[in-house]
């Protein structure tokens, strides 16, 4: 999957990352923190600041500790929220760390490695499941795929 971009929900007014399946149609839009979603914007846009934010040091202490970042998956869903994993490697050895879904989606953004979600994820989830239904949910499926760049363009605070 790929991060089609960061909108606001117009309801709670809580940043949303919105995943888009490359080869297929599943999006899966991920509610997040707001100093997560500042951190997705900032490499998105190419911002640079004077020091190192947050999944900065991440990356640089995976890098000066020889880590490769090989992908990220987003794996569970349980009571609306998603869990993910960083799957990483070291001198041969494949290791998974648990992390939340931004934190996960900020760093492979840095790190440049794929993204994944999890089929049953995708099944599980609320709204993907209503993008998928035919029947009365056609209009939030419409409005997902019809976001234009700027919708899912620059976030703003």
């Amino acid at each position: 999957m790929k991060i089609r971009g960061l909108m606001m929900d117009p309801v709670t007014n809580a940043p949303i990352v919105v995943l888009k399946d490359v080869q297929g149609q599943a999006i899966l839009p991920i509610w997040v923190g707001v100093f997560e979603a500042n951190a997705i914007a900032f490499e998105i846009e190419k911002v640079q600041t004077p020091r190192p934010m947050t999944h900065d040091l991440l990356k640089n202490v995976l890098l000066g500790l020889d880590v490769h970042v090989h992908k990220i998956v987003v794996n569970d869903l349980k009571d609306d929220t998603f869990y993910a994993l960083i799957c990483v490697e070291r001198d041969g050895q494949m290791m998974t760390i648990d992390s939340r879904p931004s934190d996960a989606l900020a760093l492979a953004l840095r790190v440049d490695c794929p993204i994944f979600v999890d089929e049953e994820v995708l099944k599980n989830s609320k709204v993907a499941s209503a993008i998928t239904e035919r029947s009365t949910n056609e209009q939030l499926r419409n409005y997902l795929e019809g976001l234009s760049d700027d919708d899912l363009g620059r976030y703003k605070m």
